[in-house]
C-alpha cells in the first residue's frame, strides 16, 4: 500500500438517538445515527404493511366498481 494516500481508520463508536451504542471501525472517530436495528421498525416487528391493494383497487373502491 503507498504511504498518506489511505484515510486513517480508527474504532468508532455509533450512538442512536433511542440510547444503543455500537462498536465498529471507520474513518470517523464517532458516530450520531437516528435509528439503529434495536429501534427501527422493520427490525423490531412494528413495521405497520397495508395490505389494500394498489392504485387499481383503490380506484375501483372509490368508483364503485366490482
Amino acid at each position: 500500500m503507498k504511504k498518506e494516500i489511505h484515510p486513517e481508520y480508527f474504532e468508532t463508536t455509533i450512538t442512536c438517538a433511542c440510547g444503543n451504542v455500537m462498536k465498529t471501525n471507520s474513518t470517523k472517530k464517532e458516530l450520531k445515527v437516528d435509528v439503529c436495528s434495536k429501534c427501527h421498525p422493520f427490525w423490531t416487528g412494528n413495521l405497520r404493511k397495508e395490505t389494500t391493494g394498489g392504485k387499481a383497487a383503490k380506484f375501483k373502491e372509490k368508483y364503485g366498481i366490482k
